[in-house]
């Protein structure tokens, strides 16, 4: 009961800091400003025009085409083209591309970012090189360029560098991706910064006060003695109303108390972090399921106590933060989101899937806190180079687009991945994007089983409420409850279509029957319009080879998003035909290509579309009528007859 009372007082002390910090969220002197190609700008983000306290960065020629920053008072301008909701900044610095084309050793120099007490910044791509006086001769695997008076450039294109040699300094420039093994041409003046605002600062800002430095380079908020005098007044207000309420609560729970039945003995099992034990939820020997347990303490202490700056992303069950541990290793930490009632079913879930699976393009699980633990952690392999959706539509599609050899490999090794996981009697169910990880040389490696299934051995069909994300959810799993291994072949075809396409899986600002990604491509097919589809930065239009690759793969996502899961081919056989692809086997004899005896052969009716000049690659194609959204009805029946991979399932459960 005192937990109970303890709770309510933090509720409405926290309820009164919470309304004096929205009262106060932009200062009456500071509102957002619109600013030329840049939009509507922020905190902390200012002009020259506005009081020194309304921003940390200034921002100038809003009225004209070059918008310019400065990233700390006094310093120099860098011309901006874009400022993201997560305020990153992307620069094109013409002064740092002069000396990289010049190849002048002060392009290492240059880039001197600041670093406050309060502010700081984080190149989003960077190469860490080391400027060293004297020559290095004990670490024979760096790279060095020797071009430069009176010092040596070291750097390497290893993930992990060694510790900084003495009498070197440490130097990170932003890098592109097509660079060759030469220094310069590995380094770009066109590069995402990310900003970063101490959340003291921030609070600073919404009371009214100013962020300095003083003159011991520490931090402190000048002139908010306004809005601290409104945020005393508030918290009183709370913490006073938490005082009464405590004292009316306190009578009505003495009064009641001697009626209250004892809870009954299930109930905390209920309610609490744990769940109910059993053989399959071991925790013997420090691990579950040979999974080795981590303390909350060395978690916490990997992430900095779950810094917000090292958030890597988050999704529908936790969000996930990079991480150091004590041995060296880099980790990337899911943190469970603690009022999901689902939590522990998923953290448990999780666990048992992923114990069970080795596969090189999977990632691999590390660990995980213990389910009684203050909270649910996951442990797995940090993944350095962001998602496939970073590289196809984020900050990362602009700076360096993945090429088509590139995005080939990834549909290949994300085959290879869900053919392993079907294999072993698993189904993905959230197969996108945003789930395949690429490391440094660009290999998958597919995350998030959350929703994922353990296939049963003695049954035919399991029916479960239809779970996963919009876009990529297979129409018949949604209309007819019945989950199969053919559901994720229905996700992969819509990653095959955002790879040859480099368009999100969905999109409002798109033809309302075409928001979903798989409903226009499966339009654009029919009606032979790919150049309406494939994204021409391939060479689709000069290069004969790469428009007859992306077309047939066009054709293989086709059958994967065929309504009918009868009609879609078995992730193995789309594995055989990604790789015959790839080979450009198919080139050497296109008329072999829909041979009844070839394994992708009989998936569609032998018609197709009129018109169509590519109608070689194109024969079996059939024109179905497809769906406006996730949520409308499909021409196809729902069946329960056992499909060609003889993998359906039907149980209750969600």
């Amino acid at each position: 009961m005192a937990r109970v009372y303890l709770l309510v007082f933090v509720f409405l002390c926290h309820l009164g800091l919470h309304s004096a910090d929205q009262e106060m969220k932009h200062h009456p002197n500071c509102p957002p400003f619109p600013c030329g190609k840049l939009g509507e700008i922020k905190f902390p983000f200012t002009n020259s025009k506005r009081p020194p306290h309304c921003g940390l960065l200034t921002v100038e020629g809003c009225d004209n085409g070059v918008q310019k920053i400065k990233l700390e008072r006094g310093g120099r301008w860098y011309e901006i083209s874009s400022i993201s909701q997560a305020e990153a900044i992307s620069i094109d610095d013409k002064m740092f591309s002069e000396l990289l084309n010049s190849r002048n050793c002060r392009a290492f120099k240059y880039l001197n970012l600041p670093n406050l007490p309060y502010l700081s910044f984080q190149i989003s791509q960077n190469l860490t090189l080391f400027e060293c006086n004297n020559k290095l001769s004990d670490h024979p695997s760096l790279l060095e360029y020797s071009g430069c008076n009176n010092s040596s450039i070291y750097y390497t294109e290893r993930e992990i560098l060694p510790s900084l040699p003495p009498q070197c300094s440490l130097i990170q420039l932003p890098r592109t991706q097509n660079g060759q093994d030469d220094i310069f041409t590995q380094l770009t003046a066109n590069f995402s910064l990310e900003v970063h605002v101490h959340w003291a600062c921030r609070r600073c800002y919404y009371r009214g006060g100013d962020c300095q430095v003083n003159s011991k380079q520490k931090f402190y908020c000048a002139n908010a003695e306004e809005g601290n005098n409104k945020f005393r007044l508030k918290f009183g207000l709370g913490a006073g109303a938490g005082i009464g309420l405590l004292v009316i609560l306190s009578l009505y729970f003495f009064l009641s108390y001697r009626k209250r039945k004892p809870a009954p003995s299930n109930f905390l099992s209920k309610n609490s972090y744990s769940v109910p034990s059993s053989k399959s939820d071991l925790e013997l020997g420090g691990a579950y399921f040979g999974v080795p347990l981590f303390s909350y303490t060395e978690l916490e202490e990997a992430t900095s106590n779950f810094d917000s700056r090292k958030e890597l992303g988050d999704g529908g069950f936790g969000t996930v933060y990079y991480g150091k541990l004590r041995d060296g290793r880099e980790v990337a930490v899911k943190r469970l989101y603690e009022h999901n009632y689902r939590r522990v079913a998923q953290f448990m879930n999780e666990i048992e899937i992923l114990t069970r699976l080795r596969h090189k393009n999977l990632v691999t699980l590390y660990g995980c806190t213990s389910r009684r633990s203050h909270d649910l952690l996951l442990v797995y392999e940090y993944v350095p180079n962001g998602t496939v959706a970073d590289h196809l539509h984020g900050d990362r599609a602009k700076s360096s687009p993945l090429t088509w050899p590139i995005r080939m490999s990834i549909a290949i090794e994300t085959a290879s991945a869900l053919v392993y996981l079907h294999a072993s009697d698993i189904i993905h169910r959230d197969v996108k994007t945003t789930n395949i990880l690429l490391d440094n040389n660009f290999c998958v490696k597919v995350a998030d089983f959350g929703l994922s299934r353990l296939f049963p051995n003695d049954v035919t069909h399991v029916s479960t409420a239809p779970q996963g994300t919009p876009g990529y959810v297979d129409p018949e799993y949604h209309q007819c409850y019945q989950l199969t291994d053919k559901s994720d072949v229905y996700s992969f075809g819509v990653v095959l279509i955002e790879l040859i396409s480099s368009m999100p899986a969905v999109d409002i600002n798109r033809h309302r029957h075409e928001i979903n990604l798989a409903n226009l491509a499966v339009n654009r097919i029919q009606k032979c319009e790919f150049d309406e589809l494939i994204d021409p930065s391939f060479g689709y239009n000069s290069d004969e080879e790469v428009k007859t690759m992306t077309i047939t793969v066009a054709e293989l996502a086709f059958r994967c998003l065929q309504q009918d899961k009868e009609m879609r081919p078995t992730m193995d056989e789309v594995l055989e035909e990604l790789k015959r692809i790839e080979s450009a086997e198919f080139m050497e004899n296109p008329e072999e290509i829909h041979d009844d005896n070839k394994p992708l052969s009989g998936m569609l009716p032998p018609s197709s579309p009129p018109d169509c000049d590519d109608a070689s690659l194109l024969k079996n194609i059939r024109s179905l009528p497809s769906p406006d959204t996730v949520t409308a009805k499909w021409a196809s029946s729902c069946s329960t007859t056992p499909n060609v991979s003889g993998k359906i399932f039907s149980v209750s459960a969600a």
